[in-house]
């Protein structure tokens, strides 16, 4: 399972590598964790080693250079599953109002059908647990 793929044997290397930073942005939904690690990666793509110097092996981000190109697509990708997912710091947000009642959870309206979120998820859902 963990082997190296042999002759005319598909590597799946390429098909993990696509996927993996929308399957972690699915995951880690979040848009303000997910700005950090994008300003991070930002940082070790255009800054490079001038930002570190001659000081880059002995700073804890030596491991994290030779990634910083998964690092920024793992992180965009968490920004925009973090505005669908209506999520900034894991504090709800409420862009576009709720169609629900906050407190008893029923709809304002009888003709709720015509509610439509533009995107994300109603704010409501938050408040069930």
């Amino acid at each position: 399972m963990y082997g190296v793929p042999s002759y005319k044997e598909i590597n799946p290397a390429l098909f993990t590598t696509v996927t993996f930073p929308w399957l972690f942005g699915m995951m880690f939904g979040d848009m303000g964790h997910g700005f950090l690690i994008f300003l991070g990666a930002c940082i070790l793509c255009l800054g490079g080693f001038q930002c570190v110097g001659d000081r880059l092996p002995d700073l804890l981000m030596k491991d994290a250079y030779p990634a910083r190109y998964m690092l920024l697509l793992m992180g965009s990708m968490s920004m925009f599953c973090g505005l669908i997912y209506n999520d900034f710091m894991a504090i709800p947000l409420n862009l576009f109002g709720s169609c629900y009642d906050t407190k008893t959870g029923k709809p304002l309206n009888a003709s709720n059908k015509d509610c439509v979120y533009p995107i994300g998820v109603d704010p409501v859902w938050f408040q069930t647990t």
